[in-house]
């Protein structure tokens, strides 16, 4: 119960839909701050669309989130040449930023379990094999 809900926005994807991060509710959930000009990010993107590719038939959702000081340009040009297969939303207001907590580092990488609670957040890189863990016992638990 020490775990906060995650909180109840709606992000602008960069192909222009809007997504509530309510409606991932009853799904693991990975909200994944970055930027273009972090090399931690972009060392860890294969590593995320690994374990999207791995996890997203058994519902895994992943969200990535660039940062307000980026530029739509730059993001989308870093998400065509990663191949990110994943959703993708550029925080121009810094409205989501706010919202988590006033994120300022990347990549800050957070772990939102189906009942809509953050349970874990990392900033710098995530310890995958950790991360993909939790998440696995998460999907079993639902399916059970």
């Amino acid at each position: 119960s020490g775990f906060k809900q995650a909180p109840a926005i709606s992000v602008q994807t960069i192909d222009g839909r809007s997504v509530d991060i309510a409606s991932f509710q009853g799904k693991p959930l990975i909200v994944n701050f970055w930027s273009t000009d972090c090399p931690g990010c972009i060392e860890e993107m294969p590593h995320l669309v690994e374990l999207y590719h791995e996890l997203k038939p058994q519902g895994l959702e992943i969200l990535g989130i660039a940062m307000p000081h980026d530029t739509l340009d730059r993001v989308q040009t870093m998400v065509r040449e990663k191949g990110l297969p994943y959703l993708i939303s550029f925080d121009a207001s810094g409205a989501a930023t706010q919202a988590f907590g006033d994120v300022k580092l990347t990549p800050t990488t957070i772990l939102i379990d189906p009942q809509g609670r953050i349970v874990k957040q990392t900033i710098g890189k995530p310890n995958m094999d950790s991360l993909r863990r939790r998440i696995q016992g998460m999907l079993r638990n639902k399916a059970g």
